[in-house]
């Protein structure tokens, strides 16, 4: 179902752009200390973990998995938000980094793409096989929240009693075009950097040796990045063929657990109306738009100088709600 939300911007942070950008700017000495853990893959590759803290083996509290976005890590300011929030109301959280997203390159020419759930699964197995006495609940963010929206769809006796999706670009194509428009494409740059960086490296060491060092860095959009890298390192025929068969849109209706949506009308890395599934939504999931909140911004309060966000109770909240429930 659709609903409006309850969040309501700070009186003197309504821009897009600055609620996209300040929280950034705010907690660049926000703390946060984790345990991690390297998990060895079945393919050869790895992923790396951090805790709030390392369950023990008869660990009984809930622990809630989070995924980040594009080239994010533990140390993206959202992440660390959510992680301190989790971990205060006496919850364990765990942070799956993507490959190559941890600091050290992943072994393959290929990392992650934002339909690749391999990952999100064995790691969820591996939870069950070691914290059977568990609740889990799970989360994603922006690329995390697309790759989460496949997976709870794609396994769904997965052991997840609710889950949250926040700033999901859950229709690829058009969010590859917004990001190329006025303002954004700052955005477009600063990640496309990150992705040339992380991709010349493996250039650099011949895990790929079908690219060539110029053809990467001519490339000026994440659409063609992902037209000459992402999609035929993953078995894509195209950037369109990826967006096609990756986009969380197609098969949202397909989760059974309870799933609360977040997305801001005016986030700058969405097309507002093709982000929205077209689709009638069942009851267990809720659709919550905002006016404003850009794109992980949702900062609120009336003092400049105390910001509040609003995710780290809106979302917690909501998780909560399920976590003694049992799934339908």
């Amino acid at each position: 179902m659709y609903s409006t939300s309850q969040f309501k911007p700070a009186w003197w942070l309504t821009n897009a752009h600055f609620q996209t950008l300040a929280a950034k700017l705010f907690r660049h000495k926000q703390k946060l200390v984790t345990k991690n853990e390297t998990l060895e893959l079945p393919d050869g590759d790895f992923i790396d973990l951090a805790w709030t803290e390392k369950p023990q083996k008869n660990n009984t509290r809930p622990i809630v998995v989070m995924l980040h976005g594009l080239e994010g890590s533990k140390d993206s300011h959202y992440a660390k938000g959510m992680l301190n929030a989790i971990k205060e109301r006496g919850w364990i959280a765990v942070l799956m980094h993507f490959r190559g997203c941890s600091g050290k390159p992943n072994r393959q020419a290929s990392s992650y793409h934002s339909g690749d759930i391999r990952d999100i699964s064995y790691l969820t197995e591996h939870l069950i096989a070691h914290y059977q006495q568990c609740v889990f609940s799970v989360l994603g963010f922006s690329l995390g929240g697309n790759v989460l929206t496949r997976y709870l769809a794609q396994v769904p006796n997965n052991p997840y009693r609710s889950a949250a999706v926040i700033c999901a670009p859950l229709d690829l194509a058009s969010c590859s075009a917004r990001v190329n428009k006025g303002f954004s494409k700052l955005y477009q740059k600063y990640l496309l950097q990150m992705l040339k960086d992380s991709t010349l490296e493996k250039i650099a060491t011949k895990l790929i040796n079908n690219i060539k060092e110029k053809q990467l860095v001519a490339i000026k959009t994440l659409h063609d990045f992902d037209e000459l890298i992402t999609a035929p390192l993953n078995g894509f025929t195209s950037a369109q063929n990826y967006y096609q068969q990756a986009s969380g849109n197609q098969v949202i209706t397909s989760i059974k657990q309870p799933c609360l949506f977040i997305h801001a009308a005016d986030d700058p890395f969405l097309n507002h109306q093709l982000a929205l599934p077209q689709q009638q939504l069942p009851e267990h999931l809720t659709f919550e738009v905002s006016k404003h909140g850009g794109h992980v911004g949702f900062i609120h309060g009336n003092n400049p100088f105390k910001p509040q966000y609003w995710l780290e109770q809106r979302v917690p909240d909501f998780l909560n709600t399920h976590l003694t429930t049992k799934i339908k």
